[in-house]
């Protein structure tokens, strides 16, 4: 089925080949790595951190294969919700969509948020609400100016991440062997207390969700490839980057933090923006000798911040845009202006991250469980690229088309999508099980965690519900056309199932 195209509702593709590269580099790279990851270590030691790190990677590093398989056969802003809707069931696509969507909408809110506290380092006495306003107004500009913008932005923005953790990690390797600092270090804090794993398994497992956490961000470059200028070489070359990225920026990071400070240091409780002064990258160029260190993470970190609310507002928008194309949402957010920014869906989500926002000053409690209700979506959002790839590939060889003609193949297959599938519901289930484990259970705790997946399954099923949609079968899973829209899909789906 052919459908014809609005000229007024297509982005452009003007994502270069850097462009895509530093998405996919940046989109991981955050908080998660400059804040987080002292309390990661103090938590499992830092051979428990390298290990729960390291299998999140191994994840994330299959996932991504997965996702740049799709998305180099089938560009699409949509992305992964795109193709649960095409390979699997729309109402599947729906429920990730839109719980894509309110994840990142609400992380805008936590970015702008965040940026007004980083500022009061160098500027206690301004109010909060003017640089939260300030910062909503520049990545809304970034976003709406020209897609080329945001991948500017992005550049800029990953490539002061990536300086920066260069920088540390050599500066951390002198200070190890007393090239910097003054005194040598060695290894020894591999193996003090109960280092270099404190806790065992469960500690190990305990930080699994803060590790997986700190690694979303990376699907982005699926959702920036239905703008890229050239998709079938930028897209495998941003995804082959990935598992570099993972061990030398989050594993060489950890090591170097775990051998200079002792994972029982109290300096190690860093996690929130308000803590830079006890950032264990703080920390660690302290010990190298740098002056000043604390003003320039600080200003790292809130490049890291930006970074995350430009890039989360203009997938949330695409997503939005892309959902409205397949019927999936209200026309009108479908519509994009002559230089090709989905505008109504950029405005809408902008206000909605807004109202969020003013929800953490009106009630704390609100915006608490806004918050609550999105943590498990990154993970779900995983879990529906697994499955997205696993039935993709089934469909293509059912269908009779040579798997030779895939300009990226993702390696593994199965293997690599069902482990990322069972590892990313092992981490959704598991997150709180101390909650279930600790004698009496702990409710209040089991509803603060798990508030997102009721959520999903409500999308999922009601949408399901309501448009009586049903697994596609593999052999009328669409490969031809990838401007078939969602409701074709859903007639396509409701025929097979009669």
């Amino acid at each position: 089925m052919k459908v014809k195209e609005n000229p007024t509702s297509q982005v452009k593709r003007n994502l270069k080949a850097r462009h895509m590269t530093m998405i996919a580099i940046g989109g991981s790279i955050g908080t998660g790595l400059f804040l987080a990851t002292g309390l990661s270590i103090r938590t499992a030691g830092p051979g428990g951190a390298l290990i729960a790190y390291g299998a999140i990677g191994i994840m994330v590093y299959f996932l991504m294969t997965s996702l740049g398989e799709m998305a180099t056969y089938m560009p699409v802003s949509g992305s992964f919700a795109t193709y649960a809707t095409r390979f699997v069931d729309p109402s599947l696509g729906f429920a990730l969509g839109w719980n894509y969507w309110f994840n990142w909408a609400v992380t805008l809110a936590v970015e702008i948020a965040a940026s007004a506290i980083i500022m009061k380092f160098w500027l206690p006495n301004v109010p909060s609400i003017v640089w939260s306003i300030l910062f909503l107004g520049l990545i809304f500009l970034l976003n709406a100016l020209s897609v080329k913008s945001y991948g500017e932005s992005e550049f800029w923005f990953a490539l002061v991440k990536v300086i920066t953790i260069i920088v540390f990690i050599a500066a951390g390797l002198l200070t190890i062997f007393g090239i910097l600092g003054g005194k040598y270090i060695g290894f020894k804090n591999f193996t003090i207390g109960n280092a270099p794993i404190n806790g065992g398994f469960l500690s190990v497992l305990s930080i699994f969700f803060v590790a997986g956490f700190s690694f979303q961000g990376t699907e982005l470059v699926g959702i920036a490839a239905g703008e890229s200028e050239n998709p079938d070489k930028s897209v495998p070359k941003a995804i082959r980057q990935v598992f570099w990225r993972i061990l030398l920026f989050y594993i060489g990071a950890i090591a170097v933090i775990g051998l200079i400070i002792p994972y029982t240091s109290n300096q190690l409780l860093g996690g929130d923006v308000d803590k830079v002064a006890v950032s264990p990258f703080t920390l660690v160029f302290e010990k190298a000798g740098f002056a000043f260190t604390a003003s320039v993470m600080n200003a790292v970190i809130l490049t890291s911040v930006l970074s995350c609310g430009t890039s989360g507002l203009y997938a949330s928008t695409r997503m939005l845009w892309s959902m409205a194309k397949e019927g999936q949402a209200p026309k009108f957010l479908q519509n994009v202006n002559r230089r090709g920014i989905p505008m109504n869906a950029l405005v809408v989500t902008t206000i909605i991250g807004a109202l969020a926002f003013l929800s953490s000053i009106f009630g704390d409690q609100v915006y608490t469980w806004l918050l609550n209700a999105s943590g498990l979506t990154g993970f779900i959002a995983w879990a529906g690229i697994a499955l997205s790839h696993y039935r993709f590939r089934k469909a293509y060889v059912a269908q009779g088309l040579d798997l030779k003609e895939l300009k990226y193949k993702a390696k593994w297959y199965p293997f690599g999508p069902l482990l990322a599938l069972i590892m990313c519901l092992f981490i959704i289930l598991g997150q709180n099980y101390q909650a279930f484990t600790s004698g009496k259970i702990d409710w209040y705790g089991i509803a603060v965690s798990y508030i997102g997946l009721p959520i999903f399954l409500i999308t999922w099923f009601g949408y399901k519900y309501v448009k009586k949609t049903k697994i596609i079968p593999l052999g009328q899973c669409a490969f031809d056309d990838i401007q078939e829209t969602g409701q074709a899909i859903e007639e396509k789906a409701a025929i097979s199932g009669k």
